[in-house]
């Protein structure tokens, strides 16, 4: 075994587990349990923000739900439809006594439904006024369907309402939505992940952040208000603490990705493998 190998294993009883990913930056066997990581990942950025934020600011993780069935794909919150199904008999269950109990109404549930995060950093001295929105990207924003369009539209809602956006795209599935034409993209910037940073003070500009395969998630600068400095995100720890606290060593690190990387890429890739396997 080789002394990296060595680094990412421990012993946990008579096993061994993999408390890192043999990847150095993002880990592309993660995104089968986009779901779980997803929602760890947006935790653990608002909690290392506030713990850098001015004391009038403060980062809320907000949610909305995506629902999917069969014929349509949608954005919901947290009010909710009630559909009321023709009236149906079932057995009484039993009771604690002969107490009466109300008929319940019996709602037909969506097939799936799928909680989408992300993060919001507000004012408080502004009655909450949205300073910044951190969106960590998922397949419902880039797959195409009513949950991208949804998407696109939040967007746009947050750059004509004076937001700064922050997206973060560690997923390959789907096409590209980050809020910049990709016509627009330099080459040296079309990496297999990509960060998009909007400034509301600079609404002709659109910073880009390649995060190539190859290296360590970078640190970002996240805007705040014009008066605020920037506030340093690190990516890398966030997704270590998730694999870690995740369990992710029981990944199978033997099946074939969905989507394979360009030839350079692939090939580092399946060295990498076979050197971790060792």
């Amino acid at each position: 075994m080789t002394s990296a190998s060595m680094g990412r294993r421990a012993c946990v009883g008579n096993e061994i587990a993999m408390t890192k990913s043999p990847f150095p930056g993002m880990d592309p066997f993660l995104e089968q349990f986009w779901g779980d990581v997803h929602s760890r990942f947006v935790v653990y950025m608002a909690d290392q923000i506030n713990d850098q934020l001015p004391v009038d600011l403060q980062a809320r993780v907000e949610e909305s739900l995506m629902v999917d069935t069969e014929d349509y794909s949608r954005r919901i919150y947290p009010d909710v439809d009630v559909v009321e199904r023709p009236a149906m008999s079932f057995p009484a269950g039993p009771t604690l006594s002969n107490t009466a109990v109300a008929e319940p109404c019996v709602v037909a549930l969506p097939s799936e439904l799928r909680t989408e995060r992300y993060i919001e950093i507000i004012d408080r001295n502004s009655g909450g006024r949205v300073v910044t929105a951190i969106e960590l990207l998922s397949p419902a924003n880039k797959c195409k369907g009513a949950g991208r369009e949804a998407y696109i539209r939040k967007q746009h809602e947050y750059i004509d309402g004076g937001v700064n956006l922050v997206e973060i795209d560690l997923i390959r599935q789907g096409t590209f939505v980050v809020a910049i034409p990709e016509v627009l993209v330099p080459r040296h910037c079309r990496t297999p992940y990509l960060i998009c940073i909007r400034r509301a003070n600079r609404r002709a500009e659109a910073e880009l952040i390649r995060v190539p395969l190859q290296e360590a998630l970078p640190n970002i600068a996240i805007p705040l208000r014009s008066t605020d400095a920037d506030v340093v995100l690190q990516l890398q720890p966030l997704l270590d603490e998730c694999y870690r606290r995740g369990r992710y060593a029981s990944v199978d690190y033997n099946r074939e990705l969905p989507t394979q990387f360009d030839g350079e890429d692939q090939s580092w890739m399946n060295e990498l493998l076979q050197k971790s396997r060792q």
